[in-house]
């Protein structure tokens, strides 16, 4: 299958090599670093990174942020990244609302909107909902039309082709199957798009954010503090399943540093397992879902059972793929976080197996679909590991 290139349009993606800078840059935050530590870190020369740095700030991108004390030699001069230099919008098409959401290069929410939408109505109306709030996010929050947007990620239910930007039989939104989301949009807005999964975006904010934060051993479950019940440190963004559970019930997957979509970008269609072979019947058109049976328990206020389903669906996920890190997210899991982290725990059973709400902001999917769009100028899109 053909692979679309999307992402930022600006001359310093024409260089891996200023990627790399830019990451250790990011990772810097307001501290900053110098260009000594920036040769260091990527392997470069140091005259290699006085050329990328010079571009940077050509750019806008970069900025002397003093100097460092002397310790024999002569002072270093310090550069950070200026993260409103540019921004990126992340937009979530659930299934009863829009999220849109204007992030700057820190990945920090500098604006948001949400208004009810309905993903299963008319999709013309849907299309024109999102362009709308697209435009007044930026008319609103942007003092100048010279500052630069990136882009639009865009994060809405599978399956959907990734690679392409076309959804395709959404579950309990079939009209999407073959709609040109990606090349609509871009069309409208006058900006690159990128489409993935709501899931998949999700997980890559978390990859993102580093180490998901959590207590294995809290009696809340409630996914503050450092995170006990696994000792892979800096390594929690190796491999981890993010479950989400709201209208939906879905997965993203990082498995070995990457985000795994699969062949066919249709990886993480966790909630689609049978798991009852004369269940209730699913909106996927199946019968007896994880998801259809998860949804039934939280709607008649059984949030114990809900629970007790999803841990069925994530036990089977670690025993299939391995991992040692179960995030839990999404706004029915937001609501009992305590519930759902103990019972998915129980059914696991496993206490090498860390399970925790995961940390990833106030709208994890909306977030996520915005470094769609950011994560390429630092290096960290498909095949890049995305921890630190």
């Amino acid at each position: 299958m053909k692979r679309t290139n999307t992402g930022a349009n600006l001359p310093v993606l024409r260089s891996h090599n200023a990627a790399l800078v830019l990451d250790l840059l990011r990772a810097a935050d307001r501290d900053g670093i110098s260009r000594l530590e920036l040769a260091e870190g990527t392997g470069l020369t140091p005259q290699a990174v006085s050329k990328i740095t010079a571009r940077l700030r050509a750019e806008g991108l970069v900025t002397e942020a003093g100097r460092r004390a002397s310790t024999g030699g002569k002072p270093r001069t310090v550069l950070r990244l200026v993260p409103s230099a540019a921004h990126a919008v992340g937009l979530q098409l659930d299934r009863d609302e829009l999220t849109a959401v204007l992030v700057d290069l820190a990945g920090t929410v500098v604006a948001s909107r949400t208004r009810p939408l309905d993903l299963s109505g008319s999709v013309p109306d849907v299309v024109e909902a999102a362009t709308d709030e697209v435009r007044a996010l930026l008319e609103h929050e942007l003092e100048h039309e010279t500052e630069r947007v990136l882009g639009v990620g865009v994060g809405m239910p599978g399956p959907l082709d990734h690679w392409s930007g076309v959804p395709g039989r959404v579950t309990g939104a079939p009209r999407w199957e073959g709609v040109p989301l990606r090349a609509e949009l871009g069309e409208r807005l006058g900006l690159t798009v990128v489409l993935d999964k709501d899931t998949n975006a999700a997980a890559l904010g978390l990859a993102l954010r580093g180490r998901p934060t959590g207590s294995q051993d809290s009696a809340s479950g409630s996914g503050s503090g450092s995170g006990s019940g696994s000792d892979s440190g800096s390594e929690a963004a190796e491999s981890f399943a993010y479950l989400h559970l709201g209208t939906g019930l879905g997965a993203g997957l990082v498995l070995g540093g990457t985000l795994h979509r699969g062949a066919r970008t249709g990886a993480g269609e966790f909630g689609h397992q049978v798991v009852q072979l004369d269940g209730p019947a699913c909106s996927c058109g199946n019968r007896g879902c994880i998801e259809a049976l998860c949804l039934a328990a939280v709607a008649r206020g059984e949030l114990d059972e809900a629970a007790r389903v999803l841990g069925t669906g994530a036990a089977n996920l670690v025993r299939l793929l391995d991992v040692d890190q179960v995030l839990l997210g999404g706004r029915t899991v937001a609501a009992a976080g305590e519930t759902f982290v103990r019972g998915v725990r129980a059914v696991i059973g496993d206490d090498a197996v860390y399970v925790a709400l995961a940390d990833a902001g106030s709208y994890p999917v909306a977030e996520g679909a915005a470094q769609l769009v950011l994560a390429p100028l630092f290096g960290r899109m498909d095949g890049d590991r995305l921890g630190q």
